[in-house]
This record gives C-alpha cells, structure tokens and sequence, in this order.
C-alpha cells in the first residue's frame, strides 16, 4: 500500500520542483529563487523544518495569496509571509545566515495570534504568491528594489503561464477551493480574479488590503484592517 502524501511532501515536492524553474525575463528583470540560490542548503531546512511541523497531516486547508515574495523577506527565507527573525522567534526554527524583519509579516503574525496562534492558523490555511518566486527589477540609480509580476504588462504576459501552472499545482495539495483569500486588494486581486474567471480556480476570491498599505499608510486605522482578516478568516 503506498503511504498518503502529506500537505508537507506536497509543499516541499512543489518547492524542489521551483528549484530547478528558469525564466526569461525581460531586460531590468531578474527572479530570485531562495529553493535554487546561494543559501538553498539552509532554505530547504528552514522549509522542510517548518512544513513538517504545520503541515504534517492530510488535512484540507484555504489559500491565502499575495502577489509576489519580498526580495529581503520570503525571497530569502523560502517560507512565504515568513520573515528569518519570525521563523527562529516563533517556530523555535534557529537560523544562523542572515535575519531579516518585515512589517507585512509582523502585522500577519498579529492576525495569526488572533486567530489562535500559529498551530490553529497553519492547520487552516496555506500561504503563499500568485508568482511564487521572488522578482526584482533595476532602477534609475542601477540598484535592485522590489518589483510585482504586475508591475509591467510585458512581465505579467510572461509570467502568465507559469503563475497558472502554479496555483493548479498547488491545489493539488488539498486545497478547499471553496474560498481564497488574496492579499492586495488592487491589482493583485484584479489579475487573479481574472485568470480565476477563466480557469475556475476558486468558487470565491475575498480581497483584503496589504499589510504594508495598512502599517505605513493607516497604522491608525490596524485594529479596523485586523477585524476584517479575522471576519474573513473565520467565513465558512
């Protein structure tokens, strides 16, 4: 009889297969991929140490995306909406390489606590990006910064193809598809509704604003954003 794959063999069979995943993007353009980078011996024992304590069941989970992973937060750790300082501080997961805060996370980690922390949180629901591999562009001044799979219509044409293939693999985790959560309520949630129309990922997609819009542009208003997550959340 062959053994049931857990949620985490999935996630970690779906991440070595990111591993070897190459793009070719448009001139400005470069993918970093933490599963296939300098650091992917560390990254694969961060993720597998944290998958394999939150994901070890078969168990049906909800989906929550973003648009793409932060080139100094998941881009580095593997582990999307999880920055270094909260997987050591939270997980018990010690990471020695690099250590880097966020405030999206920090936000999501206040949410998770509401909710009930992070066992009841990891049991309900799976994290992760429209693009599930971190994008970077080159500025005016020659530097790096951050950059969305949206951000140009040629890159979004581009990476298309392979965001579709993604969140149809995932699915197969076990994923109730029944409702998805999108983080970016503009134009993250824009295109995935529209490859949604298309390709009936999900019977329902429920924006909720980024946490970066609320902790640098509404921090006044935290408490208002964080009941709408938890309401949402807590849908059935």
């Amino acid at each position: 009889m062959i053994e049931q794959m857990t949620f985490a063999d999935h996630i970690l069979q779906f991440n070595k297969k990111l591993s070897l995943k190459s793009l070719a993007l448009p001139d400005g353009f470069r993918v970093i991929n933490p599963y296939g980078g300098d650091q992917k011996e560390i990254v694969r024992n961060i993720t597998t140490s944290f998958y394999q304590k939150y994901y070890n069941d078969t168990k049906p989970r909800r989906m929550i995306l973003g648009s793409s992973p932060a080139r100094r937060g998941s881009a580095v750790t593997g582990v999307p909406f999880e920055d270094a300082k909260h997987l050591q501080s939270e997980t018990g997961i010690f990471i020695d390489k690099f250590y880097i805060n966020q405030s999206s996370s920090g936000f999501l980690y206040d949410v998770i606590r509401e909710y009930g922390g992070c066992e009841k949180f990891y049991t309900d629901f799976y994290m992760n990006f429209v693009c599930p591999l971190g994008l970077v562009r080159i500025n005016s001044k020659g530097n790096e910064v951050n950059c969305n799979y949206y951000e140009s219509k040629k890159l979004q044409e581009i990476l298309a193809p392979f965001i579709i293939s993604a969140i149809r693999s995932q699915i197969g985790f076990g994923i109730d598809t029944s409702m998805c959560y999108c983080i970016g309520s503009g134009e993250n949630y824009d295109f995935l509704s529209r490859i949604n129309k298309e390709h009936h990922f999900f019977d329902t997609i429920i924006p909720l604003e980024h946490p970066r819009f609320i902790t640098q542009y509404n921090a006044k208003h935290k408490d208002v954003y964080m009941d709408k997550y938890l309401n949402a959340l807590s849908q059935e």
